[in-house]
């Protein structure tokens, strides 16, 4: 229960920001035009309002409905989902929309997808000055990945490491629509390294509906990445006994763990225990004492494949602009796919999309999300 309201919650968030700002875009060029906005409402107001205010000396009136579907601005002159034909019937008024030039009423028109457009590069930007921008670039898990059986059938094989899609290099981004899955879908060829040659493996024209029939995915990192110390942790188990950046750990009570996963499963297996790591520092093995508490946590972060570009502030609104336009592109790359049995099949309403968000609350899913929507609202 708890998990449905906190995504209920971001979901509802969420919307409701793209939906003020949606009809914000709207209001701010008919005010600009001089047209007479006569309602500003976030969500729908049938019969009644949660809330209402209209300023002395306004024209418009500002509320919140209570059936959360959206949201709407009122314009004199205007027929939308008022459907005022009274209003239409008499003369047209100066401050009317019908009033004014083509161009003027087709800004009005097209503020809201302006504003959405706008609003998702702000929040890229936004996000790629306070967390940075980070990715993977494929050709750097040099363990490869582990294929579905659907990825197998068009030439995929466990272990291969995938490089270029269509001759372009394969990067792995947080963002649904440039993920390492969604540049290979959508390539003609995709070239991988296996056993140390490159091999170009052609992709099969229906590839992605053979995805979304199979419900099987494409294919996920495979979990043997070795122990290699990244950084040590302030006051960690870790830093106590003296483990530095670049130490590879290899075995626990003189257990070999080649991966992390295998290190891992030792350390869950000896909580509240002393225990004896061993590992290589320079290419010398040595051995460490260490006592594990019920977390069986040692306080370090491991190498990883992940690259982090940071960027100021200034500089985050260009690299935040890119990041939209990126995300735009592969959205509408993948628009087609929804016109197909398959992709219709797959298509789901508000609890899909409530799905999207994380069951606890994080703020870098959560705006990440959110200039998604945005984007999707704007196309």
């Amino acid at each position: 229960m708890e998990t449905f309201l906190i995504k209920a919650l971001q979901l509802i968030l969420s919307l409701s920001i793209l939906v003020v700002i949606h009809e914000f875009g709207h209001f701010i060029f008919a005010r600009v035009f001089k047209i007479r906005v006569e309602k500003f409402y976030l969500f729908f107001d049938p019969w009644f309002a949660l809330f209402r205010y209209k300023p002395r000396n306004s024209e418009t009136e500002y509320g919140v409905g209570w059936l959360p579907l959206g949201g709407y601005v009122k314009i004199s002159g205007m027929i939308d989902e008022s459907m005022d034909k009274e209003q239409m019937a008499q003369p047209v008024q100066p401050w009317e929309f019908r009033a004014k030039s083509t161009w003027q009423r087709l800004l009005v028109m097209i503020g809201g997808v302006l504003f959405n457009i706008i609003l998702a590069f702000f929040i890229y930007s936004m996000i790629v000055f306070r967390w940075g921008d980070s990715y993977i670039p494929m050709s750097k898990v040099k363990s490869g990945m582990e294929f579905s059986e659907t990825a197998e059938r068009a030439g995929f094989r466990d272990g291969d490491v995938l490089l270029y899609a269509d001759g372009k290099e394969i990067i792995d981004r947080a963002g649904i629509v440039d993920n390492f899955a969604a540049q290979v879908i959508d390539a003609q060829t995709v070239t991988v390294l296996r056993s140390g040659q490159e091999i170009n493996i052609p992709m099969p024209a229906d590839f992605v509906q053979q995805l979304m029939r199979d419900k099987k995915g494409f294919a996920g990192y495979k979990d043997d990445v070795p122990t290699v110390v990244e950084k040590v942790q302030k006051g960690s188990e870790a830093e106590k006994i003296g483990l530095m950046k670049g130490d590879s750990l290899v075995g626990v009570n003189s257990v070999l763990t080649p991966t992390f996963q295998d290190f891992r499963s030792e350390l869950q297996k000896n909580k509240g225990l002393r225990i004896s790591i061993d590992f290589y520092r320079e290419g010398v093995l040595q051995t460490a004492s260490a006592q594990l508490d019920t977390t069986a946590v040692l306080g370090f972060n491991i190498a990883s494949y992940l690259v982090t570009d940071h960027y100021t502030f200034f500089a985050s609104f260009p690299a935040g602009v890119k990041y939209g336009i990126r995300t735009l592109k592969g959205y509408v790359s993948q628009f087609k796919h929804i016109f197909t049995k398959e992709g219709a099949s797959s298509l789901g309403g508000f609890g899909t999309i409530g799905n999207l968000f994380p069951a606890k609350w994080n703020w870098y899913s959560f705006w990440m999300m959110t200039a998604f929507l945005s984007v999707i609202l704007a196309f």
